[in-house]
């Protein structure tokens, strides 16, 4: 279903489900030793659509959808991406910082899951859906957060600063933030929205990490359709195509930078190299040649 202006969601519809298709891949890199999330694969066997299930069962071979990609390449794949906000954090960490956001959270576990000091807050933002059910299935599981983890039940398109506020941020102490597979969901203006409230709350020294995608074209092309068809016979009815705001946006390196911070963006090719991985040029990822990891620091 495409998006309306005041949609909503569950981790089971809609963008919630791209949270848990997120989440199903972190369980196969758990498995294969490239990350450490043993939340994961609970959590989205908790939430319950069938087609994930199904892919971490083994009932569906990765091979039949693309014959270039398998469970391999998908976990490499999200290995890539959950080290390198993984380490914005494990830096930031190292460099005194003791206050994180995680923005548009979904079943994101890093509260629970990384080395946090003594005396570290990490902020969780997302619909109230979602926080409820990953709080909820959580502690079932007797998970205890590793730092003071404050939920915060919010739409980012409300006013989420006032929220962060109320739930005791201190915008006078650098923080470190993740904006991890969100922009693409996020219309154009709200972007630029998005960085401006984070600029406006983050002390020298703040820390923000995101991808930049400059054609995002490509959920749409010819390549991406067949893939999508294909996945469709497993009850795979997720169309990114849909789910994704595809105007023509500000470039993230530059209005960043523009606002004094220091960007490091690292193209998805060297990134793969950097973790010892070959980039599967001939393989669905390979339609992201040109996106970027982004690391900025606030001057």
């Amino acid at each position: 279903m495409a998006r309306t202006d005041n949609d909503s969601w569950d981790l089971a519809s809609s963008v919630g489900s791209t949270a848990t298709m997120v989440a199903a891949q972190r369980a196969l890199s758990n498995r294969e030793g490239l990350i450490f999330d043993p939340y994961a694969e609970p959590l989205v066997r908790s939430v319950g659509l069938d087609f994930f299930v199904k892919a971490l069962d083994g009932e569906i071979n990765l091979n039949d959808v693309d014959p270039r990609f398998n469970v391999r390449r998908a976990a490499e794949g999200m290995a890539v991406r959950t080290r390198h906000f993984d380490t914005l954090f494990t830096d930031a960490i190292a460099a005194g910082v003791r206050q994180a956001v995680i923005l548009a959270a979904g079943l994101d576990a890093r509260a629970y899951r990384l080395a946090w000091p003594a005396g570290t807050t990490v902020y969780e933002l997302d619909q109230p859906e979602v926080i409820a059910f990953k709080s909820d299935t959580l502690a079932q599981l007797g998970a205890e957060p590793a730092a003071d983890r404050r939920a915060v039940a919010v739409d980012l398109r409300d006013d989420w600063p006032k929220a962060l506020l109320d739930n005791g941020f201190d915008p006078t102490q650098p923080t470190a933030w993740i904006a991890e597979g969100l922009l693409i969901y996020l219309p154009p203006e709200a972007q630029d929205l998005l960085f401006d409230r984070i600029d406006e709350l983050s002390a020298p020294g703040s820390r923000v990490a995101t991808e930049h995608i400059p054609d995002i074209s490509a959920f749409n092309d010819e390549r991406a359709q067949e893939i999508a068809a294909r996945f469709t016979q497993y009850g795979h009815n997720i169309e990114m195509s849909e789910l994704i705001y595809q105007d023509e946006r500000n470039d993230v390196i530059e209005y960043l930078t523009a606002r004094g911070w220091d960007v490091t963006a690292q193209k998805v090719r060297d990134a793969y190299a950097a973790n010892g991985f070959e980039f599967p040029e001939d393989g669905a990822i390979g339609f992201f040649a040109d996106m970027s990891y982004l690391t900025a620091i606030k001057g």
